[in-house]
């Protein structure tokens, strides 16, 4: 049931019409050239003649990915970088994998919004809406249940199970959305914010800012 489910929601995307945020394409494929030296906004055109169906394809997006880590999640992304062919055609593929009680952080894809559809198992997912609100939009989810989070939002997904695993595909309205871990970013930053700064921004002591920015 599960891997039947999983084809309904890969095939659904592939012929579903999306509101892309990437510029539109001006030919009937631009594949990516990514050894070319060339600086542009998105990537060098590869020359049509040279173009295979290799470009347009990924393969193992069936299996699992590996959850022993300290989130208890995976994702496998299917953008430009793995797919070629997707360059200026604005959309791009993602499988989460969740262990029991595993975690894709809070963070926001600046370019992308996502879509996701629950495969196996039971998630809590939500976003927060921008300033001055801050309203929390949450949903628990079960299989063949779908979630949309609006792009440049905070988001999250967490596996609610105790002793199931959890599988999603997600759908990005983007080559390239892009991925901005909160916790990561404020407290992982290279150089580092300064302490006090961050201490008087969450209103806190500033040795647990040192404590947090230790961690990552």
């Amino acid at each position: 049931m599960a891997s039947a489910l999983f084809m309904v929601v890969l095939l659904a995307m592939a012929s579903s019409v999306v509101l892309a945020s990437d510029p539109s394409p001006l030919q009937d494929f631009c594949v990516a050239d990514k050894a070319s030296p060339v600086l542009v906004n998105g990537l060098v055109c590869k020359n049509p003649k040279d173009v295979v169906a290799e470009d347009f394809f990924f393969q193992g997006l069936n299996k699992a990915g590996k959850t022993k880590n300290k989130q208890g999640s995976n994702v496998t992304p299917v953008n430009v970088m793995q797919i070629p062919g997707l360059n200026t055609l604005g959309i791009s593929l993602a499988r989460l994998d969740f262990a029991p009680y595993g975690l894709v952080p809070p963070h926001t894809h600046p370019r992308a919004t996502e879509i996701l559809t629950v495969i196996e198992g039971t998630l809590h997912v939500g976003f927060v809406t921008s300033n001055t609100q801050n309203r929390l939009i949450f949903k628990v989810l079960n299989a063949g249940d779908v979630f949309v989070f609006p792009v440049g939002l905070i988001h999250f997904q967490f596996n609610p199970d105790m002793h199931k695993d959890a599988v999603a595909i997600s759908g990005l309205s983007s080559q390239n959305p892009g991925l901005n871990i909160i916790a990561d970013q404020v407290f992982g930053s290279d150089p580092k914010i300064d302490p006090g700064l961050l201490a008087k921004a969450f209103q806190v002591d500033g040795s647990l800012i040192d404590y947090l920015q230790k961690q990552f």
